[in-house]
């Protein structure tokens, strides 16, 4: 994702005249601790807008600690333990997680394995039901990740069979899918199951880190009463 891509200009020039990026019409948050996790070939550098408009409107936000999300899903899972498990030692709380893109499906298998320490899981534009229901630019930058991470490590994205099983389970914890029909990366169906909530918004899928009703959705979805 590029903030600089131009189908995610509009959404950026969208939010900068909303009321919601100056906190207006969303509930203020109350400390409870939230991380953003990127998207795939992204890094934190494309949630910074969020992180910030987070913490203004009431939330210990947190980045990821991920440069680049392109290493085997095992791999970034292991990152994203240790770094719940951070958050959750300093704030005594469980964690809401928001996932762009990969990300979300990064949220929901950790969600999975993890929940006592997840307190509700934000996907956008994250193909939860078909993660290979991709465009077809999207399928050869895959291709060349699968290639680097098979050298490297061993691994391939073809070949992550635990994941793909946990990522298909129903959630255990509250999750919500955000996604656009216009969504020029994924197929926004795969964005969509039956045992998932999901809310529509306009805009592209880059430009789901900057739109002004994703923002708004997100404010009030994070407002919920925290689970017992």
């Amino acid at each position: 994702m590029r903030l600089w891509d131009p189908f995610a200009i509009r959404e950026l020039s969208a939010l900068l005249k909303d009321p919601v990026f100056r906190g207006r019409g969303v509930p203020h948050g109350d400390g409870r601790p939230v991380l953003l996790i990127p998207g795939f070939l992204a890094g934190d550098w494309t949630l910074r807008m969020m992180h910030a408009w987070l913490g203004r409107v009431g939330y210990r936000a947190y980045l990821s600690g991920i440069v680049l999300n392109v290493q085997h899903s095992e791999r970034m899972l292991a990152g994203l333990r240790r770094k719940v498990g951070a958050i959750q030692k300093e704030t005594g709380s469980r964690v809401s997680l928001i996932g762009h893109s990969r990300g979300g499906l990064l949220a929901k298998v950790y969600s999975q394995r993890k929940p006592e320490g997840v307190e509700q899981v934000l996907a956008l534009g994250a193909p939860l039901a078909d993660w290979t229901d991709l465009a077809s630019i999207t399928h050869h930058a895959v291709g060349v990740v699968r290639t680097a991470n098979e050298l490297a490590f061993g691994r391939r994205f073809n070949a992550e069979g635990r994941f793909t099983y946990d990522l298909k389970l129903a959630p255990i914890v509250p999750t919500t899918s955000i996604y656009t029909k216009a969504d020029d990366v994924v197929n926004f169906r795969s964005c969509l199951r039956p045992d998932i909530p999901a809310m529509q918004v306009w805009g592209t899928h880059n430009g789901l880190v900057v739109n002004p009703e994703v923002f708004r959705l997100v404010g009030r979805l994070l407002a919920r009463p925290a689970r017992p």
